[in-house]
């Protein structure tokens, strides 16, 4: 028991330290994108002089001084804020401050973008659009996963039928991603119907009860987690279901079969259990294309969530915002594939955490 513990506390450092490092390494190369190489640094030593230009020309107290004395004074308001800013050190040291900021959410303040709250600070406003994020792509998720892994499953047991054909026919139809049955969705159940919301989270005015928050919430989930299930539905149990063909011709599932278990105990245990790790691989494969596509699909049903405000935040150029949009989903991209490591270990009895910190 305890050398367990003790490679499994091994392995958890290990994959942690590994999966940081490529989090690091990401954030780091936003900033410097970001950043422009440092372009956008020296748009903002413009910017602070120009600030100071007008609180010294626009000051009572300066009025009678000199032309001279007023640009010297102007120059060394602008040094000492440049100071203060850190702007007067090479890029590649600020590069690097900025990055350590980044990975802690310590981006100071917003250009252009607010809170719910009212505050510009970075951290206040991504943790309050990160829960809508969650709340939309977690349940998409969650109901991709178990929808397609039923039919994955219902459909291998029907080799060749109506239901069978129908989904191999309509896998292309996933090459689409999901804000463009998003689009057709709100064409037809909010324009035309008029049944469903357009978009965003909540009625405006939002409902004045707990009960009626929930409903509403519930109805501006449909048409977003709709369009993503249309996006990943039948490609999904397409897939899963040859997985589940494949296994079923093994020759342990033929002695099982011999040895007179039942169908149902056959599925579960030589079936299911040993196709799951490569299901997971592909989901997880869904899952980040869905990260990825939140920022297109939030916009589209107006959803307050991360992927609205990073589109929000380009078109304003506030580079705090973008950058710590990246790190959140940088952070949520490295926890999903942590979990997973563990996940084979407890679905494959193939998949054993070795001594070293690996899989063996």
């Amino acid at each position: 028991m305890g050398t367990i513990l003790k490679n499994l506390g091994r392995f958890t450092l290990l994959r942690g330290v590994a999966l940081f490092l490529t989090v690091l390494i990401g954030v780091y190369l936003t900033v410097v994108i970001a950043n422009m190489g440092g372009a956008m640094d020296e748009a903002l030593k413009m910017q602070i002089r120009l600030e100071v230009t007008q609180q010294v020309y626009q000051n009572p107290a300066y009025f009678n001084l000199p032309q001279t004395e007023l640009q010297r004074l102007v120059n060394d308001l602008t040094q000492t804020r440049v100071r203060e800013e850190g702007l007067d050190k090479p890029f590649l040291e600020r590069s690097v401050g900025y990055t350590r900021n980044a990975i802690t959410l310590s981006l100071g303040r917003s250009e252009s973008i607010m809170s719910d709250t009212g505050s510009r600070l970075v951290r206040n406003i991504l943790l309050d659009r990160l829960p809508s994020t969650l709340l939309l792509l977690g349940t998409a998720q969650m109901l991709l996963f178990f929808l397609a892994l039923f039919w994955a499953l219902f459909l291998s047991r029907r080799y060749g039928s109506f239901l069978d054909r129908a989904v191999i026919a309509l896998a292309p139809t996933s090459a689409a991603p999901a804000w463009f049955y998003g689009l057709f969705l709100i064409l037809i159940f909010a324009a035309l119907l008029k049944v469903l919301p357009w978009g965003g989270l909540v009625e405006s005015p939002p409902p004045q009860t707990t009960p009626g928050t929930i409903v509403s919430i519930l109805r501006h989930l449909i048409l977003p987690v709709g369009a993503v299930l249309m996006g990943a539905i039948f490609s999904s149990i397409y897939n899963w279901r040859t997985f589940f063909l494949m296994y079923s011709s093994e020759d342990y599932v033929e002695l099982a079969k011999a040895k007179g278990l039942s169908s149902r105990e056959i599925e579960r245990r030589y079936i299911l259990r040993p196709t799951l790790p490569p299901i997971l691989t592909s989901f997880l494969l869904i899952v980040i294309t869905m990260w990825m596509g939140a920022i297109v699909l939030e916009t589209v049903f107006n959803w307050p969530g991360l992927g609205s405000l990073y589109y929000a935040a380009i078109q304003t150029g506030d580079t705090p915002i973008i950058v710590g949009t990246v790190v959140i989903f940088g952070y949520l991209l490295a926890a999903t594939v942590f979990l997973l490591d563990f996940l084979y270990a407890a679905l494959d009895p193939r998949v054993r955490l070795s001594f070293g910190g690996g899989r063996s």
